[in-house]
């Protein structure tokens, strides 16, 4: 899966580079390939740096804070921001919520993601970069395990050496309880189950 940051990210990549990816193959090298976007929150109704009708092509939208995106607030500002994320439709999966640079409720945040059906995601680089996140992160695992919210594990690579590396990241999760159903990437068949569901549910909100 390819998730480069939007657009309101210095230095990431146009608008056009999202809309293009629906020119590549499903299978590449005989590797399955989805197409994605890490989104930045852009304001505290959850708006995000790319248009509905990019989101729309894509199979998989990650949406998260970047202070260079969206300044640390509140709280309860950035609380309200990520649920508003979570309401979207078009998105899929919360990127890095465990970030302690953007406090929120993590309670109010893991019960919105049971109840929208979308994912949170444990970041395993927020461990090296992000100080604060193991703890803040364990936090929100054990929400996650209490309240039977889905999780999304992910490498954040930024580095090809790091890619699918996410070592950390799991024995956080085992650590937790975190059922292995609950983790929508720990098999192909949670995965396809959960891509389907969302397909499905984005489809129904597409514009007449």
């Amino acid at each position: 899966m390819l998730t480069d940051h939007g657009p309101g990210m210095p230095g990431s990549t146009h608008p056009y580079h999202f809309g293009n990816l629906r020119i590549l193959p499903r299978r590449i090298h005989g590797v399955r390939f989805f197409s994605g976007v890490e989104a930045n929150i852009m304001d505290l109704e959850g708006g995000v740096d790319l248009a509905d009708y990019l989101l729309r092509r894509l199979d998989f939208v990650l949406a998260g804070f970047h202070d260079i995106c969206f300044e640390p607030r509140s709280m309860a500002d950035n609380t309200k921001a990520m649920i508003a994320a979570l309401a979207n439709p078009l998105i899929d999966a919360i990127s890095h919520p465990g970030n302690p640079q953007f406090a929120v409720d993590q309670r109010a945040v893991v019960q919105a993601a049971v109840r929208y059906g979308k994912a949170l995601e444990i970041n395993n680089s927020s461990f090296r970069i992000r100080k604060g996140s193991a703890e803040s992160c364990a936090d929100l695992a054990t929400m996650c395990a209490e309240e039977g919210a889905l999780v999304v594990c992910g490498s954040d690579a930024h580095y090809w050496r790091d890619v699918g590396n996410v070592a950390l990241a799991l024995d956080l999760i085992k650590a937790a309880g975190i059922a292995r159903d609950h983790v929508i990437n720990a098999s192909e068949r949670v995965f396809y189950t959960f891509m389907e569901r969302r397909t499905s549910e984005r489809a129904q909100t597409a514009p007449a």
